[in-house]
């Protein structure tokens, strides 16, 4: 008995995996800090000790490949013997960051050795930077630790041959770029409850953050490109929203095709264990009847 329905789900899921492979994801953060005029600022914010470098002094590595099912990390970039990585900014907490904090650094270690041309294989020794890994948080504090560590968190702080520390960042000094920043994810965040995720709400935010001081200079001479940006991230957050959706639907169908070939169970029963309507049983059973 051929089941034409199964083979549209599958390509249904196909077509909606295609479209998150080909999301492309940017944020506000990616786009303020690929100007080293606000770089030099972070990186001072981070080493305010450090009071010789200058713009010229860095040198961006942050890894271009942006889609969603790949790994990448949103900047990074180095200063003499310094590698500093900063991973996306995260409004909901997991000490997963800690693994993907693992597999950025490797992957830019990689990208690292074959920009300097630097060959692993050899017996001479190659020149590495010291990493930093940053997180900035944008969510609610709480209790929540300003270092977390792979060892600690993942090996319940046994020794072993690998440890990964990174640092957490939370609202930064008063007055700084990171701290700028930190306010104007809270304002946006402030406006979408008001406005929900329309321009309107990234309009109202861009104009508050303005009248406060908040990256101003940056808001004021890219106003279209950030609510451009900021409408896309709405978009991209609706789409996965609706393909899990999906998911979720595909999944309950499937359970009722099981159901439904056992042979002992009625609709209304059906309808409740795998979560549809009976309308939706009744006519999966009729696509499941031989022709």
């Amino acid at each position: 008995m051929a089941d034409n329905n199964a083979v549209s789900l599958g390509e249904g899921q196909q077509q909606r995996a295609d479209v998150m492979k080909r999301t492309i994801k940017d944020s506000v953060f990616t786009n303020l800090f690929q100007d080293k005029k606000y770089l030099l600022q972070l990186y001072k914010a981070l080493h305010p000790e450090d009071t010789d470098t200058t713009e010229d002094k860095l040198t961006d590595i942050t890894i271009k490949n942006v889609l969603t099912d790949n790994i990448y990390n949103d900047l990074g970039f180095i200063v003499e013997d310094r590698m500093v990585i900063l991973a996306e900014a995260q409004s909901t907490w997991t000490m997963n960051i800690i693994i993907r904090a693992l597999m950025y650094m490797v992957q830019t270690y990689h990208d690292y050795f074959s920009r300097t041309s630097q060959n692993l294989y050899k017996s001479k020794k190659v020149k590495i930077p010291v990493p930093e890994i940053y997180v900035i948080y944008t969510g609610d504090r709480k209790t929540r630790p300003a270092e977390v560590s792979l060892a600690q968190e993942f090996f319940d702080g046994k020794q072993s041959c690998m440890d990964v520390k990174v640092k957490m960042i939370y609202d930064g000094e008063e007055g700084d770029i990171i701290n700028q920043y930190v306010m104007f994810t809270k304002v946006c965040n402030e406006q979408m409850a008001l406005h929900g995720r329309t321009q309107e709400a990234i309009l109202e935010a861009i104009r508050i953050c303005k009248d406060r001081n908040v990256l101003k200079e940056y808001l004021s001479s890219k106003e279209k490109e950030v609510v451009d940006i900021m409408m896309l991230l709405y978009d991209e957050e609706e789409i996965m929203r609706s393909y899990v959706e999906s998911e979720r639907h595909d999944e309950k169908i499937e359970i009722a095709k099981r159901f439904l070939r056992m042979k002992k169970l009625s609709y209304e029963e059906i309808a409740a264990g795998s979560e549809l309507t009976i309308e939706e049983v009744e006519k999966l059973a009729d696509s499941l009847r031989p022709v």
